[in-house]
């Protein structure tokens, strides 16, 4: 029996789009990627970069996804024992049906997972479902506040999120003390009012570590050591921005 050819993975009908490059979220060197690679190893820091042009949808109802995948999605998001990665696969989707065709938001938030996963590994206590739906459904609000406001400035991010992020947990059955927690993070993420969980401060130590060099990058030297000390809350927070922005 012949092995069925799907036009969805067949690279003869990929185009030069398909093979392109995303930078590390950790150290900004460049990862090539394949459209269909779902994530990939950072060759110079060894981190892990997801894509986040990645399309799979086939994937979840054709009878052939695990030959051509080397799993079954179906299972893998029944396995209780893959239960985290399943989440963050599952939140990853949905985060990008969100969003659209809004590269530059999905980068960041892949970004920031990143940096969430990296400071969670070194910060006890902190719970990995909050600390990865947060990661990934922070700015969920952002194209709502500027339909809505004409601005994405980050009360408005604030206000409007919560409303989009709740209804997605809830599909993927997540439990509603984790629902109540991201969404405070959420409607709390550029203020920082109202909350000061450790699963907060991961959160705002990976998304802070994502902007310095849009928002700070000015800061240099001793300003950028001041900045990391007084703005970041976590010691594994501090430790990856020294790592990226003083290091020689």
């Amino acid at each position: 029996m012949s092995k069925t050819l799907c036009p969805g993975q067949s690279t003869m009908f990929w185009t030069d789009r398909d093979v392109f490059e995303i930078p590390c979220g950790s150290c900004g060197a460049d990862v090539e990627f394949f459209r269909d690679d779902a994530k990939r190893r950072c060759g110079k820091c060894g981190n892990i970069v997801y894509n986040p042009k990645l399309n799979l949808g086939c994937a979840t109802w054709c009878e052939h996804a695990k030959e051509c995948l080397g799993y079954d999605p179906k299972e893998k998001y029944g396995d209780a024992e893959q239960g985290q990665e399943a989440l963050v696969d599952r939140l990853i989707g949905e985060m990008k049906r969100t969003f659209g065709k809004d590269e530059e938001r999905i980068a960041h938030a892949l970004r920031v997972l990143e940096n969430a996963k990296a400071i969670l590994k070194e910060t006890p206590g902190a719970d990995p479902k909050v600390v990865f739906a947060a990661a990934l459904l922070h700015d969920i609000g952002i194209q709502e506040a500027e339909r809505k406001h004409g601005s994405n400035a980050g009360r408005f991010q604030e206000m409007e999120g919560p409303a989009i992020a709740e209804p997605i947990m809830k599909g993927l059955k997540l439990d509603p003390a984790t629902i109540d927690h991201v969404v405070k993070i959420i409607a709390n993420h550029h203020s920082a009012r109202d909350i000061d969980t450790i699963e907060f401060r991961i959160l705002w130590d990976a998304d802070v570590i994502v902007n310095i060099p849009d928002e700070h990058a000015d800061k240099t030297g001793e300003d950028m050591a001041r900045f990391i000390e007084k703005v970041l809350h976590t010691d594994a927070g501090k430790k990856i921005a020294r790592q990226k922005y003083l290091s020689a």
